[in-house]
């Protein structure tokens, strides 16, 4: 077997004995509410803001092909050399 499909078993392992554990009224995780709030909150603005700074930045060869265009026609707001 591969890594992955090591990786994969494991987490429906764990994933199976925790709905288990649910089943039976047992609270394998301490988790309340506020903290899943919390949680998605600040992944989503983690993502997001990744997202953000990926796409405003010329970070690609594409982009930088991009930014040379608009340097070139002026459109970037930077006085040009």
């Amino acid at each position: 077997m591969d890594r992955g499909t090591i990786i994969r078993t494991i987490v429906l392992m764990i994933a199976l004995i925790n709905q288990f554990l649910v089943i039976f009224g047992k609270s394998p995780l301490p988790i309340d509410s506020a903290l899943v709030e919390q949680l998605v909150s600040t992944l989503f603005t983690l993502i997001m803001s990744l997202h953000a700074w990926f796409k405003n930045n010329y970070l690609t060869s594409k982009g930088r092909k991009q930014r040379e265009i608009l340097e070139k026609h002026g459109l970037t707001g930077r006085k040009r050399k």
